[in-house]
């Protein structure tokens, strides 16, 4: 297990010992709290738990459109019909009537910023002919992207009984929005749209923290939600420096709380945790024996830098240790896979790195395997005199 203690040393070493991060204390029924650039959770809380989503679920809309625009059936330039259903919608609006034709643009801009029921409504009629077809199509796309805890029963997230995601599949959702469609996430942090001026008491954009000037972070996203069951949500992101993180909460008693909520947690994950390169690609973290190569060992490296959030607070708590099936048969590629580093951070997810071959190990000539059965009778007499059976070979 020689192998095992070299890469408790390396990695206690570049890590500092960390030690653990206060556990954020969410007044939300339920969140989940993601860095984006580490890919790593920070918080979980009732996130699986299907529940109704709000306004939060026109994100799923959002994406069947961007998806749209992406495989060429729609341009942000064309225009869809309202029908009198559209027109009728409650709760917030675009104030669009039969008359008018809302470019894709328009539409975009008054779900996010407006979160127009009535624009959503248009979308799924302009894709799918009703809404009741396009809801179909978002549960079925939800399931296609991972998100097995949504159903949807219309494209607004209009209160309705069997309407549901879970706030890790909302996390999910974000992640698509920002990392599939920059070009069209940018709508997302815009703070004002009046759809030929008809609507000033609703032309803001919701959103909270898009009104906060924090010296260190900036949000620029994603999308809020309440009704009565819900409670007050948002979809969240917030970056600083290099680092991104996604955040969904629900539940809140007010938009008061939810603004507060929101700050809270960006600042707790962007200054309780910080980002560390424990390992450059290529360095050697331990060494694989090889069964009848031209070598005895084999060096596993990591094939890229090893970035991992660690609690800020510098003291004991991190241990690694290097997994491999072995002793690796030969001959070994440089590059292939041979195992994996595992780092154990107190309060979250173990981290799993890949680690691939250093070099190429040839298999043996002739004189090498004569050796290495001439070392494997060997043992297994001595293991014969002294009683113990002799090991696999």
């Amino acid at each position: 297990m020689t192998f095992l203690r070299r890469a408790f040393a390396i990695v206690a070493l570049a890590l500092l010992a960390a030690a653990p991060a206060r556990a954020f204390e969410t007044r939300a029924t339920a969140a989940w709290v993601y860095d984006m650039s580490t890919q790593t959770v920070l918080l979980d809380k009732n996130a699986d738990v299907a529940l109704p989503p709000a306004s939060m679920s026109k994100l799923m809309t959002i994406n069947m459109l961007f998806e749209a625009l992406r495989d060429g059936r729609v341009t942000l330039d064309t225009t869809f019909a309202v029908s009198s259903r559209a027109k009728a919608m409650g709760g917030s609006t675009m104030f669009l009537n039969e008359m008018d034709r809302p470019t894709v643009h328009d539409l975009i801009r008054g779900m996010i910023i407006n979160s127009g029921n009535d624009a959503c409504v248009v979308v799924a009629e302009g894709l799918a002919g009703t809404e009741d077809a396009f809801a179909a199509l978002m549960t079925e796309r939800a399931k296609a992207l991972g998100m097995t805890n949504s159903t949807f029963r219309n494209s607004s997230g209009w209160p309705d009984p069997d309407h549901r995601m879970s706030m890790r599949d909302l996390g999910i959702l974000a992640k698509r929005l920002i990392s599939e469609f920059p070009e069209y996430y940018p709508i997302f942090s815009e703070t004002e749209f009046n759809y030929q001026d008809r609507a000033p008491a609703n032309a803001s954009n919701r959103n909270p923290l898009l009104r906060i000037s924090a010296a260190d972070w900036q949000a620029d996203g994603l999308k809020t939600g309440h009704t009565s069951e819900a409670g007050y949500g948002l979809v969240g992101s917030a970056v600083m420096g290099d680092r991104r993180v996604i955040f969904v909460i629900t539940g809140l008693a007010s938009d008061t709380d939810r603004a507060q909520e929101s700050e809270a947690i960006v600042n707790w994950a962007f200054r309780q945790f910080t980002q560390k390169t424990i390992a450059k690609a290529g360095t050697r973290l331990a060494e694989a024996p090889v069964w009848m190569g031209a070598a005895d060992t084999v060096g596993l490296v990591p094939a890229e830098d090893i970035s991992l959030l660690v609690p800020a607070q510098v003291q004991e708590g991190v241990t690694a240790e290097v997994i491999y099936t072995g002793p690796v048969t030969a001959p070994v590629t440089a590059g292939q896979q041979l195992g994996e580093l595992i780092v154990h951070v107190p309060d979250l997810p173990d981290a799993r790195v890949p680690l691939v071959a250093e070099a190429d190990v040839a298999a043996g000539g002739f004189t090498k395997r004569l050796t290495t059965a001439a070392q494997v009778l060997m043992r297994r007499y001595l293991d014969s005199r002294s009683g113990d059976p002799a090991p696999a070979s």
